[in-house]
């Protein structure tokens, strides 16, 4: 992985760095591919095309076809988010999530012998505390591994454990805006309580790159009638984000 590529590919375990410490996984980083100028200067760390092992010819084919279903299943969550919102079923289409950007990651988890030393020293961690930049995070995990952990109102981690045929939904940064505080990003860590290797894939449907994210009207008046939050651009906060990771590689 390197700054060239725009930060995908294959990434090494402890190369993934959160709050400055090394996550103890691997993992194969995509994102939606850029063209160079497309949306100028803040665009640029994310330039480039993605990288696909060359012995596995269909693994391009099956990884794109993955994508467009959860961009499918991540457009019909969204559908009844702007409903209990007091919106339109479209208010994410168009210039707010019509043409969102994406990420998808594969991620490997080696086994864990030592749980209790890894909480109390916070040292170790598949993924430290963290949460999503975006919009909305589908994960596809092992069934048979717990390993996501939330942290709730009380401030204790409690475990999510895995439900057979389902995904576990995340909600990110900028859905906490565009709510106007009404929804609360889920602030979670991975710790691989198992000693065997685990493999999650999350999927991150975001904003679109150039899209502004401000309160929405109705969440304005269901929160006091004024707005809790600055507006920001995605693509500006994304890019933040990702040079703040991947800053040894630049």
């Amino acid at each position: 992985m390197s700054a060239s590529s725009g930060y995908r590919g294959y990434q090494v375990m402890g190369e993934n760095i959160t709050q400055g410490k090394p996550d103890m996984h691997e993992a194969i980083d995509a994102y939606k591919e850029v063209e160079p100028g497309r949306y100028g200067d803040r665009a640029a760390p994310l330039e480039g095309s993605n990288l696909w092992p060359n012995h596995l010819p269909s693994f391009k084919v099956l990884f794109e076809e993955y994508i467009d279903h959860m961009k499918d299943l991540s457009r019909i969550i969204l559908k009844g988010i702007a409903l209990a919102l007091g919106g339109s079923p479209n208010t994410f289409e168009g210039e707010r999530a019509g043409d969102p950007f994406w990420g998808m990651r594969i991620i490997g988890y080696p086994e864990c012998t030592d749980i209790r030393r890894i909480e109390m020293q916070d040292d170790g961690i598949g993924c430290g505390a963290h949460t999503d930049y975006g919009l909305l995070t589908l994960v596809n995990q092992d069934d048979d591994i717990a390993a996501l952990q939330v942290r709730n109102r009380s401030g204790q981690w409690i475990w999510a454990a895995p439900i057979p045929g389902t995904f576990v939904c995340n909600i990110g940064d900028m859905l906490k805006v565009w709510s106007n505080g009404l929804y609360e990003p889920t602030l979670h860590r991975v710790i691989n309580n198992s000693p065997r290797y685990r493999i999650s894939i999350p999927f991150f449907f975001e904003p679109n790159f150039d899209a502004v994210v401000e309160p929405l009207d109705s969440c304005k008046e269901m929160t006091g009638g004024t707005a809790k939050f600055e507006p920001v651009v995605y693509g500006d906060h994304l890019a933040g984000k990702v040079l703040n990771n991947f800053a040894k590689y630049d």
